[in-house]
């Protein structure tokens, strides 16, 4: 993938600024896929980067409870993924923040992987990350991204070991999805000492952007990775708002809980290193 990748002209356009870039994380069709176009609004009203979509599942990878809820929702109210591509289809994507699906491979093996991806360039998804589709066996999915002007981001974690890292960097493209944690999704109070260590490394590695997810949920921790990430990804801070719709929350207090959420880390993103 080239630099004229939507993906890659924003963090671009943040590095020149010296700035992260700040991509929440959403669950597409929680409670429904009105709301998830009402979150993907409001997320960019308040000036988030990129936006990540992610497709229910329901075996979700390295998910903790509160993501693996959201998904449970969202099957048990019959989502399915044309649902998904024909919400996204009626939104303005282009003046939005790029979109970047979180999809399991069996959702695009059903379908085709080719055919999945053609829809979601269609609708308007700037890229894909594919969880559980290993860096060696990505080839092909990488080459048909490529043909559909998507970007294929690939994940690396902690325990990666670093040979198989650099497989992993080849088939990436738009940004590399840094794992802070061994473990599973979830908010926590710190970051790992050693995940400096290994963003450093990765820098010697790649040109790609580095975005780091996993237990980040408060502005003070996007301090410690300022002067080695690119980015940040901020998944169940955001998704638990939706809890409250469970307990007879209104959806316009949801979205104002979402915005403030994202607006404070949006904030500690964009200042200057």
């Amino acid at each position: 993938m080239t630099n004229s990748s939507r993906i890659s002209q924003t963090f671009a356009k943040l590095k020149q600024a010296g700035q992260l870039a700040f991509m929440p994380f959403i669950t597409a069709g929680d409670p429904d896929m009105a709301m998830t176009l009402s979150l993907i609004q409001e997320l960019a009203q308040r000036g988030v980067d990129l936006i990540e979509v992610g497709f229910p599942y329901s075996d979700p990878i390295a998910d903790g409870p509160v993501i693996q809820a959201s998904y449970t929702r969202a099957l048990n109210r019959k989502l399915k993924v044309e649902d998904i591509f024909a919400g996204v289809a009626t939104l303005k994507t282009a003046e939005l923040p790029p979109l970047v699906g979180m999809v399991s491979y069996a959702l695009l093996f059903r379908r085709g992987v080719d055919a999945f991806m053609a829809r979601a360039a269609e609708v308007g998804f700037a890229g894909l990350i594919i969880p559980d589709l290993p860096a060696d066996e990505a080839s092909e999915a990488a080459a048909l991204a490529k043909k559909n002007g998507l970007d294929l981001v690939q994940l690396i974690a902690p325990t990666t070991p670093r040979d198989r890292a650099i497989k992993i960097l080849n088939a990436a493209s738009g940004f590399v999805y840094c794992i802070s944690i061994a473990g599973i999704t979830g908010v926590r109070d710190q970051l790992p000492p050693e995940l400096r260590d290994q963003l450093a490394w990765l820098r010697q590695q790649t040109k790609l952007p580095l975005a780091v997810g996993f237990g980040i949920s408060k502005p003070d921790q996007v301090d410690v990775l300022r002067d080695v990430a690119d980015g940040v990804i901020v998944g169940s801070a955001i998704v638990k708002q939706l809890d409250a719709l469970e307990k007879g929350g209104t959806r316009e207090a949801v979205l104002s809980e979402v915005g403030k959420v994202a607006g404070g880390l949006v904030t500690a993103t964009h200042q200057a290193k």
